[in-house]
């Protein structure tokens, strides 16, 4: 049931931004924050990044807040190849408003959905959006 509701949906120059992004030809780190309008129900951009680290991403993100990042990350694998992934990141801290909580969670999987990321994290502080964090979670991948 979960995979198919839809609380909001994604906004449609939104959705022209993320395709744009995902086919980005820099070679530095990115970052798209969305959040949820209450107003129209739909996911829209709310700050775009180039060159960000996820120590500088991190102070981006409102504490109390939750938030949908969609992060292009310089990764190097442990042979010295080197990767750029792009992965969703939901944060949703605690102590945030449950009514907003509901809103991003159940909205979630349209935007894995309408993003095409296989990536997908969540972060219940912002305190744990490290780089270290993030290369644990990628090192899954491989």
């Amino acid at each position: 049931m979960s995979d198919t509701l839809v609380v909001c949906d994604v906004d449609s120059e939104l959705l022209a931004r993320l395709k744009k992004f995902r086919f980005r030809k820099e070679t530095s780190n990115a970052a798209i924050i969305i959040k949820v309008d209450k107003e129209s129900q739909k996911m829209v951009l709310e700050e775009e990044h180039e060159d960000i680290s996820p120590d500088s991403l991190r102070v981006e993100l409102p504490e109390r807040q939750p938030r949908f990042v969609v992060y292009s990350y310089k990764y190097v694998h442990h042979d010295k190849r080197v990767s750029y992934p792009m992965c969703l990141i939901f944060s949703s801290p605690q102590g945030c408003n449950p009514q907003q909580q509901v809103m991003y969670a159940g909205s979630k999987n349209r935007l894995v959905q309408a993003s095409e990321i296989s990536k997908v994290f969540e972060i219940r502080s912002t305190e744990e959006l490290t780089e270290s964090w993030l290369c644990e979670k990628l090192a899954f991948f491989r």
